[in-house]
C-alpha cells in the first residue's frame, strides 16, 4: 500500500493569503500545506480521501492517472470543493464512486445541484455513483473499509480504516467504541491543528495523547495549522514515531 499526502493543511492551507506570519513566510517547501487530502495505491485500486479546492494542483504533482473511488469525512469545503476537478477522470473512466454518509450526499446535492440533475444536464459535467454509507464496514471491490465515526465539535465525521492503515481528520471527540477498531495499526494518520486548544480540532497534546491511546507503530500529523509552528522545528519535540506529514510526503507499508 502506497499513501501520498496530496494535502496537509487546514482550511486556509499554508500560507494564508496576505499573512506575514513567519511560517507564512517561510521558504522551507514543508511549511507549504495546500488543503488536507490522501491518496491510498493498494494493489490495483486507487482511492482519494477527500477533494478539496486544491485537487487539480495536487493531482498535477503526482503521476497518477485512475482513481477508483473518493470517499469523503464530510461536507466541509476544504474537504469537498474540488469536485468538478473529477472531470478528467470522469472523461476516461466513466462514472466515478463517491461514498460518504447520507448527510454529505445531501450537502453535496445542494451544493453541486447541476452535478446530481437527471434531466437536461449541462454537457460536460461529470456523473458520480453515490453510495451512502453508514458507520459499519463496506466493500470497495474486494477492499474492507472500516469508519471511524469521530466529532468535529458537535458534527460527526468518518475516518477509515484500510488493512492497517487509518486516516483521521477534523477530529476533536471519538468514543471509546470506536477507538477500538482503531487497534494493532501500522499507521495512524491523524489531525493536530496548532498548539492551543481549539474548539473543533485536536490540539498537538491531545493528538499526542490519542495516538499513546491507540500505540500504532507509526503515527503521521495532518490538518495542520501555521499556529503550529515551523514544520522542522517542530518535529524535533515529537516522540521518534511520530510525524508532522507534508505535503507530497509518500509512504509504504
Amino acid at each position: 500500500m502506497k499513501i501520498t499526502f496530496l494535502g496537509t493543511g487546514t482550511s486556509q492551507g499554508i500560507p494564508i493569503i496576505g499573512s506575514n506570519h513567519p511560517v507564512c513566510l517561510s521558504e522551507n517547501p514543508k511549511d507549504k500545506r495546500l488543503r488536507v487530502s490522501v491518496l491510498i495505491e493498494c494493489e490495483d485500486l486507487t482511492l482519494l480521501i477527500d477533494c478539496g479546492p486544491d485537487f487539480r494542483q495536487q493531482l498535477l504533482r503526482t503521476n497518477c492517472s485512475q482513481i477508483d473511488a473518493v470517499l469523503f469525512t464530510h461536507e466541509h469545503s476544504d474537504h469537498t470543493a474540488g469536485i468538478d476537478d473529477l472531470r478528467p477522470f470522469y472523461f476516461r473512466q466513466g462514472n466515478i464512486p463517491v461514498y460518504a454518509h447520507a448527510r454529505v450526499v445531501a450537502a453535496l446535492k445542494k451544493r453541486f445541484s447541476y452535478i446530481f440533475e437527471n434531466e437536461n444536464k449541462y454537457p460536460g459535467v461529470l456523473t458520480l455513483d453515490v453510495h451512502a454509507i453508514e458507520n459499519t464496514p463496506f466493500f470497495i471491490v474486494n477492499k474492507k473499509i472500516t469508519t471511524i465515526k469521530a466529532y468535529h465539535h458537535k458534527l460527526p465525521v468518518f475516518g477509515f480504516r484500510i488493512g492497517d492503515f487509518a486516516y483521521i481528520t477534523d477530529a476533536k471527540t471519538i468514543a471509546n467504541e470506536e477507538v477500538k477498531k482503531l487497534e494493532n495499526l501500522e499507521v495512524l494518520v491523524i489531525n493536530a491543528l496548532r498548539l492551543e486548544p481549539h474548539l473543533s480540532h485536536f490540539n498537538l497534546e491531545e493528538a499526542l495523547a490519542f495516538i499513546d491511546c491507540v500505540k500504532p507503530k507509526k503515527a503521521y500529523l495532518t490538518h495542520i495549522s501555521h499556529l503550529m509552528g515551523f514544520h522542522d522545528e517542530v518535529q524535533k519535540t515529537l516522540p521518534e514515531n511520530v510525524f508532522l506529514a507534508y505535503d507530497e510526503l509518500n509512504i509504504s507499508l
